[in-house]
């Protein structure tokens, strides 16, 4: 039986009008150092963003949700910061910023299957 292994994660969040401050959770990132994984699972609720904020622009908010797991995933198709380790993918990821596309608080949890875990984060946090 595998061991534990530690984790941290952020909950995404869209925040139509910045200056409201009000926002619905979109997905999740997971980070596991020693399993060397780092993903984004993003569940938009297009209902709730558009009682939310009727005149939010979805199409342009999904693209801007997209780029989170392609730089979760590296390479080039996610651009400069796709080439950089991991970690710092993850750090870049969650820096504080005052955009529509924010990230909460950074948690950590203990998992034995880092799939398993984003997946239970995203039932709790994100789905209704």
């Amino acid at each position: 039986m595998p061991a534990h292994s530690s984790f941290d994660y952020a909950i995404i969040r869209v925040v139509p009008r910045v200056e409201r401050e009000e926002f619905i959770n979109a997905g999740v990132i997971l980070y596991c150092l020693t399993r060397r994984f780092l993903d984004a699972r993003i569940e938009l609720d297009e209902r709730r963003l558009t009682a939310l904020a009727p005149e939010a622009d979805v199409e342009l908010i999904r693209s801007h949700l997209a780029s989170i797991p392609r730089v979760c995933a590296g390479g080039k198709a996610a651009g400069p910061i796709g080439q950089l380790p991991q970690k710092e993918r993850f750090h870049w990821l969650v820096a504080p910023r005052s955009t529509m596309i924010q990230t909460g608080p950074v948690h950590s949890g203990l998992c034995m299957e880092p799939e398993k875990a984003i997946e239970h984060l995203l039932q709790r946090m994100v789905r209704l």
